[in-house]
């Protein structure tokens, strides 16, 4: 048997490649597929199955590109209209080479939602593995909350009954192989060990420890996620079949006139380098999203209707971008800036910038009592751990919507837990309009290693 697990960075999403014999299946594919079927021509495979889990919400699926590469059969739950594709039923079985998959209805993070088991029938009929997509982590259990509030209280219950009733019965020693590692919005705390098995989960998951029913659902309810505006797109797609790529789009290379030229026509602006060359010269009015930071926040800020235009620290990390991109269905990336921002600035054309401040030099302003709105973009939870007193707070995401909520006409000074997620949030700022607007290097983490006062 051959077990390949594909990881996807910045989305912290995972596929599976599985074979046996001549033959293969993919389950949960990326948009960026070519990888499956190389695999498939390094091991001398034909892909013969495609599995769903569910209609995912984070990312664009990629398995209709995949069946136009490979021709193979694509199978996903029943309860949703999907407009591609085939239904299978629960228990039902697929052979490929001598291995068995069979399908296992676990409802919870979506009515539809699949769990596929694998077996080696040569060695008995006990599963070796099982894939559950959204309905069980590493650490954590899927979130219930995606069909709104009148819901969750129905999916909570049926995520339950999924994992305690039909999950967990496979037996401890079943390899557990989920659809997303830490970091994923889908799931509130998933560990960064990537590998488990029913038994540790059952063991060691602070889920899990909620064993009785209406515990379990209350700890669910209680549970509060961001919920991006991007989601909606991916379901979208994902539910008609998104456009086929037919391999990844080629950005083209700009002088800076050129660029100049497609930025007045309307397309968007994305600088990926990090915050503090960001701060120190970037074009007027770019968003600042770091590389990896790609793949998550680019669907909280960016529209999908308008051109992508890429500032980039170095030209051989253009491959990586527009696959971050296109993981999430930005698809128009018009081109990118031949030489960098010093190619720009060496035409003489006009840069802005970030204040950067020092954790120390925020100190000393907060003690003077110097006029300013502190501005924390960090999530819920990690503002309830603690803050700077004073302290505004607008999620990174949510700025955008809600700068009626950060007076003008005074400094903006933004920190997160690094700086990489205020460099966000500073360039929405300065996008609208905000002049006086400071970066805090080091942010809440230089903050608290300084040694300074935090309150929750």
């Amino acid at each position: 048997m051959i077990f390949e697990r594909i990881k996807s960075e910045g989305l912290a999403h995972l596929s599976y490649f599985v074979g046996s014999g001549d033959e293969a299946i993919v389950i949960d594919p990326r948009r960026d597929c070519q990888i499956y079927s190389d695999l498939a021509r390094r091991e001398g495979m034909k892909i013969k199955y495609i599995f769903e889990t569910h209609r995912n919400e984070d990312y664009v699926i990629g398995s209709l590109e995949l069946k136009e590469l490979t021709d193979a059969e694509l199978y996903h739950g029943q309860g949703v209209d999907f407009k591609y594709g085939n239904f299978v039923r629960d228990g039902q079985e697929f052979d490929f080479g001598s291995m068995k998959l069979a399908a296992l209805h676990t409802p919870g993070h979506t009515d539809e939602s699949m769990s596929y088991t694998l077996a080696d029938p040569d060695a008995g009929k006990e599963p070796l593995m099982v894939f559950t997509g959204d309905a069980l982590f590493v650490g954590e259990v899927g979130r219930t909350d995606l069909y709104g509030p009148e819901e969750a209280p129905r999916m909570a219950a049926n995520l339950y009954d999924s994992i305690f009733n039909k999950i967990l019965p496979l037996g401890d020693r079943v390899i557990l192989c989920p659809a997303h590692g830490a970091g994923s919005l889908c799931g509130g705390a998933i560990s960064k060990r990537e590998y488990s098995t029913l038994g540790l989960e059952r063991i060691q998951s602070p889920a899990l420890q909620k064993t009785d029913k209406e515990e379990f659902v209350k700890f669910k309810l209680e549970e509060k996620l961001e919920f991006p505006p991007y989601f909606e797109k991916m379901e979208e797609y994902n539910l008609q079949g998104p456009p086929l790529l037919k391999g990844l789009p080629v950005p083209e290379m700009l002088s800076p006139e050129e660029f100049r030229t497609r930025m007045e026509k309307g397309a968007l602006v994305v600088d990926t380098r990090m915050s503090h060359s960001f701060g120190g010269a970037h074009i007027k009015g770019s968003y600042g999203i770091w590389l990896k930071g790609l793949p998550f926040f680019a669907g909280w800020i960016l529209p999908y209707d308008k051109p992508i235009l890429l500032v980039l620290e170095e030209k051989d990390q253009l491959e990586t971008a527009v696959r971050y991109l296109v993981r999430i269905g930005y698809d128009n990336i018009a081109g990118f800036l031949n030489g960098g921002i010093a190619a720009w600035y060496m035409k003489a054309l006009p840069v802005d910038g970030l204040n950067l401040i020092s954790v120390q030099s925020l100190k000393k302003k907060i003690e003077k009592s110097e006029e300013m709105i502190l501005l924390d973009v960090r999530s819920d939870e990690e503002w309830g751990e603690g803050h700077i007193e004073g302290a505004k707070h607008i999620y990174v995401g949510y700025l955008e919507e809600n700068l009626d909520k950060v007076p003008r006409g005074c400094p903006i000074v933004v920190y997160c837990d690094s700086s990489r997620r205020s460099n966000i949030a500073a360039s929405i700022l300065k996008k609208n309009g905000y002049n006086e607007v400071y970066n805090v290097l080091g942010s809440m983490t230089a903050w608290k290693n300084a040694g300074y006062e935090i309150v929750k």
